[in-house]
């Protein structure tokens, strides 16, 4: 959810070193005394929600405190990381030391500290030092006001395939100068040396494998990033926060520079460490509290909304969303011209092109322009493409378009909670049972899709348990992850529709027998849309597969995976036909359809239906009746 690569950043020294230029400078120079104040005042404040977020510290597992913070170059003695009160007790004393320093001197290195202990204790002693370099980088950035950002779910990134957070901090005059290009970006993101795989990055970001870091770099930049380089489509969030809360928020972020996290794809990720930042900004909000298993990015902008934190909202479309908008109002030969014109501009003076109407060449070239502009994205600059793009906009600037309108879609907090309970009860054959389900993340084809793309389905951790007859209990189904991203494809788009997922499942096995094997599959193929609510897709597979009742340990099989996704009146309805070709004879083939009816926003009933083929059994047929309650 969010990453960073970028040189390593250099550590700084260790704090007794840090404080070393400090001794030396006392033997000549006259201290300031620090107040004695009473160990009960100073209990107070270490224990005060505020000091708390300001040194990132949570509840101990067995007690105590401990700070997420996995840097000790960030704390002044070496039991600041659980001992608040220590961590405040230094402080307190590093604040008096002589101004000489300058900008090593603690009040430039803890701004946000200071701040907050002057206005606490009301120190009105303290030394002054020149902080210069604190101070050209506060008013280079010149905080006024605060966004939080959205870039939407990403499924070709598994580092985005929940969306992302980000801060941008704008200067007082972003709207009246529309100058938001000029803001900063403060984001939160795994550091990666390298360039791991994306299979090692999302194992290594679950694990906890990576160090995560603050950044800040101009807004432009991690525009480019989402919205063009990933085609995302962004959501900005205005917040309500004022200067002074937003500027108190970036004088954290300079206590953090090159401080080290741990970081988790799932919980201790970039929502959740901006939900600190937004902590630190306006004290006595309450919002990482919510998010003690997961923070899903989704979850935390429906969070700081609720907190009353949103005074607007604004979108973005992505490239992509642009471009098949404008290629929607053209019929079929209309794209092929696009499509001629992206490789030759210059047939836009052609005799056969100008013959066209001259509202529908409008329309046609700047399709054409969006579609080489799409290709070239992530690519480097060549003459090539300067040059078609110079021709066609030479054609539109002759000839220009009506304004693009694209229908906003649905906001994405206002999408389903994250975590799912179900209960069910049905039969297979001539078998009742009961199921009982819990599901950790976060969406599949059939839950209620408002305000998430059509075709796109993230289950993490679903565990379902059945109770047949005879109160005989058995593990169904246990998967880890299953992922798809059917993207549809159209004459200027030919995405590859793919999915991933592996775990446990109850598979036919001998003698009529359910087996428990575990599995990993994988398929990749097209999509394509019939209508605006409607999706058809047909994906090669193949599958691993540990099966009790086989001889190897590991069965490989190749396969098929067809079928249809339809938005209708009540919900969403699956139809679906898949087959399983193993290596060493087996088959196994189903039929299925889903439908679920939609009871409001968190709640749906789903129908399954299914039958079940195998060389190993006869074929079985299954129907469900499903409960099912989003709650986060």
């Amino acid at each position: 959810m969010g990453k960073a690569r970028s040189a390593r950043p250099g550590r700084r020294s260790p704090p007794l070193k840090r404080m070393l230029p400090y001794l030396a400078l006392c033997l000549g120079a006259h201290l300031h005394a620090a107040p004695q104040i009473a160990a009960e005042r100073l209990a107070t404040l270490a224990a005060s929600p505020y000091w708390i977020a300001l040194g990132h510290y949570e509840t101990g597992k067995l007690g105590g405190w401990r700070s997420y913070v996995d840097d000790a170059d960030f704390f002044l003695v070496a039991q600041g990381d659980s001992d608040p009160q220590a961590e405040l007790q230094a402080t307190l004393q590093a604040l008096y030391a002589p101004a000489a320093q300058g900008d090593l001197h603690p009040q430039c290195r803890y701004p946000a500290r200071t701040r907050w202990l002057r206005e606490q204790l009301a120190l009105t002693d303290l030394p002054t030092p020149t902080c210069t370099e604190f101070n050209a980088w506060f008013a280079d950035i010149k905080p006024h006001s605060t966004v939080l950002v959205f870039p939407a779910a990403y499924l070709n990134s598994p580092s985005s395939m929940f969306g992302h957070t980000l801060l941008r901090i704008d200067q007082a005059d972003v709207d009246s100068h529309n100058t938001a290009l000029l803001s900063y970006a403060l984001n939160f993101g795994a550091y990666i040396e390298g360039m791991d795989n994306s299979i090692l990055y999302a194992w290594k970001g679950l694990m906890g494998g990576y160090p995560g870091l603050f950044a800040l770099v101009p807004y432009r930049e991690k525009l480019a990033e989402y919205s063009r380089l990933e085609n995302r489509d962004l959501w900005e969030y205005r917040l309500n926060l004022s200067a002074a809360e937003t500027g108190r928020m970036v004088e954290h972020v300079w206590e953090l520079r090159q401080v080290r996290f741990d970081y988790f794809f799932f919980d201790e990720n970039c929502s959740y460490r901006l939900l600190e930042l937004l902590e630190i900004a306006r004290p006595g909000l309450e919002l990482t509290e919510q998010f003690p298993l997961t923070a899903i990015p989704t979850d935390t902008v429906r969070a700081v909304k609720q907190a009353g934190l949103v005074a607007r909202t604004d979108y973005r479309p992505s490239r992509e969303r642009e471009l098949l908008g404008r290629a929607e109002q053209l019929n079929g030969a209309e794209q092929d011209w696009v499509l001629r014109l992206a490789e030759a501009p210059q047939l836009t003076t052609s005799i056969e092109f100008q013959a066209l109407p001259a509202e529908r060449r409008a329309l046609i070239q700047d399709a054409a322009f969006r579609l080489v502009r799409y290709r070239a994205t992530g690519e480097a600059r060549s003459g090539e493409i300067a040059s078609r793009s110079f021709e066609l906009l030479r054609a539109i600037n002759g000839n220009p378009p009506p304004a693009l309108a694209l229908e906003r879609p649905g906001l994405p907090e206002d999408g389903h909670e994250s975590r799912t309970w179900q209960l069910g009860a049905g039969s297979r054959d001539d078998r009742a049972f009961a199921e009982y389900g819990l599901r950790m993340a976060y969406h599949d084809l059939n839950d209620n899709a408002y305000g998430f793309p059509l075709g796109a389905q993230i289950e993490l951790a679903q565990l379902k348990l059945r109770q047949y007859e005879g109160n005989h209990w058995q593990l169904q189904q246990l998967d880890l992850a299953t992922i798809r991203s059917l993207t549809p494809r159209n004459r200027l788009l030919k995405p590859w529709s793919w999915q991933v997922g592996g775990g446990l499942q109850r598979v036919p096995g001998e003698d009529g027998d359910e087996v428990l094997a575990s599995h990993f599959n994988g398929g990749a193929g097209g999509t394509w849309k019939l209508g605006d609510n409607a999706l058809a897709y047909a994906l090669a597979t193949t599958r691993l597969e540990h099966h009790q009742d086989f001889a190897a340990f590991v069965a490989p099989a190749l396969g098929f995976d067809s079928g249809l996704l339809w938005r209708n009146a009540l919900g969403n309805l699956t139809l679906q036909a898949k087959g399983d070709y193993f290596h060493n004879g087996e088959v196994r083939r189903s039929l299925a359809l889903d439908q679920q009816w939609e009871l409001s926003r968190n709640l749906g009933l789903r129908f399954s239906a299914s039958r079940d083929f195998s060389q190993l059994s006869s074929p079985e047929n299954e129907l469900m009746l499903e409960l099912k309650w989003y709650h986060y």
